[in-house]
């Protein structure tokens, strides 16, 4: 097994109440994620001894949680003190990345119905060595035909683990030997990527999709309130692929890629194929505003 950071091959994980090897980092068979998914998440970004938009990660956490009607899940404190044990535990402070995991916890017997999980909830803690997934020199995406979850059926802003909507969208995207898959709503307008929100600039203006159907991700809301910040008119509303394909820039925004250009769509060239102005800017001011308002680490 070849490791994409080979620092990553001893850390130390925290499952339950406890850190443990990686070798050793595991759930129950009975655990809910394993028995349908049934499990919240956070993604996070550790920067020179920062962890960027603490609070508001571990508040859309325990949102998850209650929407999901999750009995005896930790409190935000005791979270944010595995998140730090964790850390500290591996020696890291920088160039790292959180993978947040609250589950239902361990069921009595295997089944869908909560009245099952009778133990409490499942905390994992998994951070490692991990700069952003994509480049900052672009990607090239294409269009799914799976469309992502309507309200209707799912509400976007339950951060779940149940994400096979959009791993058959990565599918896709593997299958045309691209970076990643645009996925739109089911009214055909443009969501968000299998993996991050979506952003596309034009005539100076910056616009990325409702979150009705994507997520709302704790990046793009960062993007926007820079936006407003520095003057840059930026605007929430429904965008179809035309817009996209003509648009001057293009880039995507997430915890796990930061944000990052993208420089075809489709096999249309975006703008004139290179990495635009704007969107150079905002990744400067966005790792900028993601560190100045950073919660410090406590060692």
């Amino acid at each position: 097994m070849k490791l994409p950071d080979p620092r990553n091959s001893d850390i130390m994980v925290f499952v339950g109440d406890r850190l443990v090897p990686r070798a050793e980092a595991r759930v129950s068979v009975f655990d809910s994620v394993v028995q349908g998914g049934d499990a919240v998440w956070e993604g996070l970004r550790v920067y020179d001894g920062r962890i960027a938009a603490l609070d508001d990660h571990l508040q859309r956490l325990q949102n998850s949680a209650k929407t999901l009607a999750f009995e005896s899940a930790p409190s935000n404190d005791v979270v944010r003190e595995a998140i730090f044990r964790t850390l500290e535990a591996n020696g890291m402070r920088d160039e790292a990345h959180i993978r947040l995991t609250l589950t239902r916890g361990e069921k009595i017997t295997s089944g869908m119905n909560p009245r099952f999980n009778q133990s409490g909830c499942t905390l994992i803690v998994l951070a490692e060595w991990k700069p952003p997934v994509y480049s900052d020199a672009g990607i090239r995406v294409i269009t799914a035909s799976t469309r992502r979850n309507t309200p209707q059926c799912l509400d976007s802003k339950i951060h779940h683990n149940n994400l096979l909507n959009n791993i058959l969208a990565a599918i896709e995207a593997n299958v045309a030997n691209v970076d990643s898959a645009i996925m739109l709503d089911i009214q055909g307008f443009v969501s968000e990527t299998n993996d991050t929100n979506l952003f596309v600039v034009t005539d100076g203006v910056v616009s990325t999709p409702h979150a009705d159907s994507c997520l709302p991700g704790l990046t793009r809301a960062m993007v926007l309130d820079i936006c407003r910040g520095n003057d840059i008119p930026a605007e929430e509303r429904n965008l179809s692929l035309t817009e996209l394909y003509t648009a001057d820039e293009v880039f995507t925004s997430g915890t796990m890629g930061e944000l990052t250009p993208v420089l075809e769509a489709d096999g249309r060239i975006i703008g004139d194929g290179k990495v635009g102005a704007m969107t150079r800017r905002l990744q400067s001011l966005h790792r900028e505003h993601a560190f100045e308002y950073g919660e410090p680490l406590p060692f």
